[in-house]
């Protein structure tokens, strides 16, 4: 199954932390969140890839197109411009397909223009590239099948600034995109989509949210259910955010860090 991450947007809110990168490249320790969020899913056992690319993408690109140098000891020999890689057997066994789907692109959009790299897959993973969480990926994946509609949304209790859910059970019945006040569970992204999902998806609008009338629509046709994580999830939002998951990463109690 591929994991679809969408790394596109302008991260505006937290341009005090950086304007020169994008928003998946911040670095918690010494690593982007985007990394971060990628060895979770390969802890499952998700590690082939689609990154949708829009701000800055050529960022995202050189640190993957580098990362073996990044990631590795190595000798330089500067007389012939060779180079010996050393401990290269902890290198990640990850496949990362690289999408430009605009600068100013919605999230529908950016999903609509990686369809045909997941043709041929009944599911597909799908989240932000800038939150974190210890979400068990294998039981969210068993409950969509489970349930055999469209959506899974993951649905946590962090504060309150973000789109709630309506849910009668385990089943998504409303969804409205960061109300102004909200009690319950919010959307913590961590989707798992039948492909489905993008009949949904009306062609001509460069704009489409898939969290407004998409999901609207699924939650209206029942096809939208919730996965509740009652464990860790952080988004990085803010310089304040920012400054937490940094904290928690120094400290060695990074919950998300599921990988050994």
């Amino acid at each position: 199954m591929k994991t679809v991450i969408l790394a596109g947007g302008y991260g505006t809110r937290i341009r005090d932390v950086s304007e020169s990168i994008p928003k998946p490249m911040i670095p918690v320790g010494h690593r982007p969140i985007l990394w971060h969020i990628m060895k979770g899913y390969a802890h499952h056992d998700l590690k082939d890839f689609i990154i949708c690319l829009g701000y800055k993408s050529e960022e995202i690109k050189n640190y993957f197109l580098n990362y073996k140098m990044y990631q590795s000891d190595l000798t330089l020999d500067m007389s012939s411009g060779q180079v010996k890689y050393h401990n290269e057997e902890s290198l990640d066994d990850w496949k990362v397909t690289f999408v430009q789907t605009g600068l100013d692109s919605g999230t529908g959009t950016r999903l609509q223009r990686i369809q045909k790299y997941i043709e041929g897959e009944e599911y597909f993973c799908l989240t932000y590239g800038d939150g974190v969480g210890d979400i068990d990926i294998k039981k969210l994946i068993d409950f969509h099948k489970s349930h055999g509609k469209i959506v899974t949304v993951t649905g946590v209790h962090p504060p309150g600034r973000f789109g709630d859910l309506d849910i009668d059970g385990n089943q998504v019945v409303g969804f409205n995109e960061k109300p102004q006040t909200h009690e319950g569970h919010i959307s913590a992204g961590y989707f798992v989509c039948s492909k489905k999902f993008f009949d949904y998806l009306p062609e001509g609008d460069p704009s489409l949210m898939f969290e407004n009338d998409p999901f609207k629509e699924l939650a209206s046709d029942g096809q939208m259910m919730v996965y509740k994580h009652d464990g860790f999830w952080m988004p990085m939002d803010t310089s304040r955010d920012y400054n937490y998951l940094n904290t928690l990463w120094k400290q060695g109690s990074a919950p998300w860090k599921v990988w050994s």
